[in-house]
């Protein structure tokens, strides 16, 4: 299948880029004079107070882009965009908040199922599974599992400098150009993920190691939440077993929420009691450097991104090592020129 990008769709992530790298300072420097840092403890690895509320930087750099879109005439009306803009800029705001405030973890829990709740009335639902078709009744708990799971599961692999924004990268290109893909493609849907890579790579510039800003729960449940949602309408609205690809493409952040909840509930915990065993934490422990923990992990994204691909086919498979390896060959000249800026 002939995969076509659009002019919003290359013009969105330039834009997106270039507005997250103008806003990251500034939101740095206003993180540090208000106070809004985050501290080193038992359970972190950093060493100094860093700025936490990313987030802010992340969901501003793709909401204005998407606004940019407007007055350039390239704004792809249509279907579930709106929702999925709300949803995201709603679990934005909960996490800004829990960030400054530490709300409460069951608290928090009940506001994303009813922001997962709204966003399924308007239209993002899972309503077929291969070899079952549809499933009815169970739509709406199975929807609501996979948006708030994934939100959270990025939440969970925030530990690392540069670890999520370089899973999310990777996978909202991923996801993107899987949507193109499909039959029928959803190029709104792809849209959203490189308007949201490319946020990312703007963040990323500042999150390498030594990170000068952390996403916080702001950035995680936004770009968790923005992955969920465009793995629903761009590739799960397919009855066929392509609605299995999303599980796959987002095998880091699944693999970690699971282990990781099941492990605290082994130890008669709260799976939303936050610890120091995930699997970041087990690379670290076993002796690899941060940098190196990302680049394992990530290299799992990308693997796991490329058995995806291939479902979809040879010319989906070789356009994703195309936009793969641009992405990789961009943080990796980011990385660098963060290491020479400090000599």
């Amino acid at each position: 299948m002939l995969i076509k990008l659009t002019h919003a769709h290359v013009i969105g992530t330039v834009i997106a880029y270039l507005i997250g790298v103008c806003l990251v300072p500034l939101v740095i420097s206003f993180s540090k004079k208000e106070g809004l840092v985050d501290v080193p403890n038992e359970r972190k690895i950093h060493t100094k107070p860093i700025s936490r509320i990313g987030g802010v930087a992340i969901w501003a750099s793709t909401m204005l882009t998407f606004l940019c879109l407007v007055f350039m005439s390239y704004y792809p009306y249509g279907s579930l965009l709106s929702g999925i803009l709300l949803g995201g800029s709603l679990m934005f705001l909960l996490g800004l908040v829990d960030d400054i405030y530490n709300l409460d973890a069951k608290f928090k829990l009940f506001l994303q199922i009813s922001i997962a709740t709204l966003v399924y009335l308007l239209g993002v639902q899972i309503n077929n599974i291969p070899f079952i078709g549809d499933i009815g009744i169970f739509s709406y708990p199975i929807t609501l599992l996979w948006i708030v799971g994934i939100s959270n599961a990025l939440n969970f692999i925030d530990g690392v400098d540069g670890l999520a924004g370089s899973v999310v990268t990777i996978n909202a290109v991923t996801l993107a150009i899987i949507a193109v893909a499909m039959t029928p493609p959803n190029p709104i849907s792809a849209l959203i993920g490189f308007i949201l890579a490319g946020s990312m790579l703007a963040f990323l510039t500042y999150n390498f190691n030594p990170a000068k800003i952390f996403m916080g729960d702001s950035g995680a449940l936004f770009s968790g939440f923005l992955l969920a949602t465009i793995s629903i309408t761009g590739v799960m609205k397919a009855a066929t077993l392509a609605i299995l690809l999303p599980f796959l493409v987002l095998a880091v952040p699944i693999m970690d929420i699971t282990f990781s909840s099941l492990r605290r509930i082994a130890k008669g915990k709260s799976p939303f009691v936050a610890d120091a065993e995930h699997i970041h934490h087990k690379l670290l422990h076993a002796g690899f450097s941060q940098k190196k923990t990302v680049m394992i992990l990530t290299s799992v994204a990308i693997i796991a991104g490329a058995l995806a691909s291939l479902f979809m086919g040879s010319q989906t498979i070789k356009h994703y090592f195309i936009y793969i390896l641009v992405i990789v060959v961009i943080m990796l000249l980011l990385n660098f020129i963060k290491v020479l800026t400090k000599k």
